[in-house]
């Protein structure tokens, strides 16, 4: 590769779900590609917090990755809850909405951070 190929534009990732996907997967993908980290305002599958899925008739499971350095400061602790509460109830509130029964949520460890 030459010095020009360093300066050569990249091709842009395709946005929404991989075309390898159950039906059922994707439509819950582009459901979360509704909700946004208020924080950054990105949504969250762009933000790269959703990490699994898994789709059974009106019940999903949804993996998220929540893990962050953890701040020093407590009111910063405060904060991150504060964000991290407002997904999971922006993640909830969209699932229902689309007919979704049986929602659980999880992050990277397999804790369970919200049912319903």
């Amino acid at each position: 590769m030459g010095l020009f190929g360093l300066f050569k534009a990249k091709k842009k990732p395709k946005r929404g779900p991989r075309e390898d996907l159950p039906p059922e997967v994707s439509r819950v993908v582009r459901i979360l590609e509704k909700v946004h980290d208020p924080e950054t305002g990105l949504n969250i599958v762009e933000e790269g917090l959703l990490y699994g899925l898994t789709v059974k008739g009106d019940e999903v499971e949804v993996f998220l990755l929540m893990a962050r350095s953890t701040p020093e400061c407590h009111f910063c602790q405060v904060l991150a809850i504060n964000v991290q509460n407002r997904i999971l109830g922006e993640i909830m509130d969209a699932l229902k909405a689309e007919g979704f029964n049986r929602i659980r949520i999880y992050n990277e460890i397999g804790l369970l951070l919200a049912e319903g």
